[in-house]
Order: structure tokens, then sequence, then C-alpha cells
């Protein structure tokens, strides 16, 4: 049985990531874009098995720092002004939702 994501929250009139927080995402997006041509230069040099693997653990630590930031943002500023607005059980579903997707 396939389960359906909620929609997610809609009640923000303003961007939900705010640009100084995009700026820092993107800056963490960039350095993961390179870990992963490393990576794929790295294949293409015939490296070692475990120097490979080094690097997807960095590519893979680097994609972790990029959810880490927008779950930060989703609580700052989406969960918590729907809480505010009295959507609590809303917030919590889709929070719930969304650690599970994350720990998988």
């Amino acid at each position: 049985m396939t389960r359906r994501a909620a929609p997610a929250l809609r009640i923000l009139n303003e961007a939900f990531v705010p640009d100084e927080r995009k700026a820092e995402i993107r800056n963490r997006l960039r350095r993961l874009s390179g870990q992963l041509e490393g990576l794929e230069r790295m294949l293409e040099a015939n490296r070692p098995c475990i120097e490979l693997l080094t690097q997807v653990a960095a590519a893979q630590e680097a994609m972790r720092a990029v959810g880490r930031l927008v779950v930060r943002n989703y609580l700052e500023r989406c969960a918590a002004r729907a809480i505010r607005a009295g959507q609590e059980q809303k917030v919590y579903d889709e929070l719930m939702e969304i650690i599970f997707k994350l720990t998988r």
C-alpha cells in the first residue's frame, strides 16, 4: 500500500526560503557538485575503491548538510508559522513524514 504525501503547508505569503538561506544552500550544493565531479574523475582515473568510497561518504555528508539547512528553514519559517496559525496536527504529520524520509 503506497502512502500518499500530505499536501505541503501553504500559509506563507512570502518566499519559503529567504535569499540569505538560499545562498547558503547553493554554496553547499556547489560543494556537493564538486565532490560528485571529483568522484567521476576518480572513477575515470581508476582510483582504488577505498578512495571512491571515501568520496561517496563526503558527498553523502554534503547532501545531509543541505537537508539540515532545509529542515532548519522549515522549522523556523513554515512549521512555526503554521503552529501559530493553529495547524499543529498538520505540522506534526508533515514533520513525521519528512523525518522518516530523511532517516531511510
